[in-house]
């Protein structure tokens, strides 16, 4: 008596399940990952602001101490240089610009008195300096 032997070949690969199992977590981890790095762009531009202001305020506290006592930022925008005439300095040889181009403004400015604030993209709060004297 023989016996025959009947040999079984498994086929190997994934099932359709398992692949779309796979593909919703993969576009679950995307749509998590988008959303932080959107709100990361919005924290950091928020932080080059305030960085910004931090220098124009340094740079308005500089020439009030070197150019005779009064603010450069007088006529209310902030020029693109500030420059002190007598004695010949370069305060601040560029001024930044607000990440989305719309500038920064000072509210209060006279040649004693300043304050420039910026509108925040996160909490859509306002962020003020001035001066320090």
């Amino acid at each position: 008596m023989t016996l025959n032997t009947c040999t079984i070949k498994l086929k190997k690969g994934f099932t359709l399940l398992e692949l779309l199992v796979v593909m919703s977590v993969i576009g679950i981890l995307l749509g998590i990952s988008t959303i932080s790095f959107a709100t990361a762009q919005v924290r950091a531009r928020d932080a080059r602001r305030k960085g910004d202001l931090k220098y124009l305020q340094d740079a308005a506290e500089q020439y009030y101490s070197v150019c005779g006592f009064s603010y450069p930022y007088i006529s209310g925008t902030i020029p693109t240089a500030v420059f002190c005439t007598n004695p010949s300095v370069a305060v601040a040889p560029t001024v930044p610009k607000d990440p989305n181009a719309t500038g920064y403004v000072c509210t209060t400015c006279t040649s004693s008195t300043y304050r420039i604030c910026v509108t925040l993209e996160q909490g859509a709060s306002s962020y003020c300096v001035q001066n320090q004297q």
